[in-house]
């Protein structure tokens, strides 16, 4: 049965039974004191807490409250007590930043895998307008069992690194980038109409939905 939070959440408690992880919680758009109430349910049901798109006032908060919380404040994230301890974390994922303005998405994405028990490795300013520098990373990037490209701009990064590994690549497009790069549209729009073949996008800024499919991937490798 869900649990009711105050008349304004239903928290589904039972979704690690059906697909083999917790829910998240998106805490843009709550009240601080929604989030905050949400969160404390969860933790009071023995539930694992992700939270995303947290500022920092709320994480201060939730730290005040349970003192084993971690807030990421560059990836906006609350996280307690994930589905591992970071020993038994498994496989590998790499999460391949353009410019260090996409690495609080990266670090979004990087959180929300950890936190689902995947082992990753941020690959930071690797982006094409300095391409030697993604060059020299390829080795530490083919051993992983998929790939995260996070760039805003023009999006390049994510059909340029699928032409060079072997695993199945996740285009995150950013919103960084100038007027016409549309809050990120742009670097969608790329990464949809890339001619290489093995990647799949996920939506603008969607750290976590990255986060979540990579492990998915990354899971379906360790126990292959």
């Amino acid at each position: 049965m869900d649990i009711s939070v105050q008349d304004f959440a239903l928290i589904d408690q039972h979704r690690s039974g059906r697909t083999g992880y917790p829910e998240a919680v998106y805490c843009a758009g709550k009240t601080l004191d929604q989030a905050e109430a949400i969160i404390a349910k969860m933790r009071d049901q023995g539930l694992p807490v992700l939270g995303t798109k947290a500022n920092s006032e709320l994480g201060a908060r939730i730290r005040a409250r349970f003192p084993e919380a971690e807030y990421d404040e560059l990836a906006q994230t609350i996280t307690i007590s994930g589905l591992c301890p970071p020993d038994k974390r498994q496989g590998l994922i790499a999460v391949v930043a353009a410019g260090t303005s996409d690495l609080g998405i990266a670090r979004e994405a990087a959180r929300s895998a950890e936190f689902f028990g995947s082992k990753v490795q941020v690959i930071s300013d690797v982006g094409v307008a300095g391409i030697h520098r993604l060059f020299a990373r390829l080795e530490d990037i083919r051993k992983a069992n998929a790939v995260i490209a996070v760039a805003g701009m023009e999006g390049a990064l994510a059909g340029v690194i699928a032409g060079l590994v072997s695993s199945p690549v996740i285009a995150l497009p950013t919103s960084v980038g100038y007027g016409a790069a549309f809050g990120g549209i742009s670097a969608l729009l790329g990464m949809l109409t890339s001619c290489a073949p093995g990647i799949s996008v996920v939506n603008i800024d969607n750290g976590f939905g990255a986060g979540y499919q990579a492990n998915l991937i990354n899971a379906l490798a360790v126990r292959r």
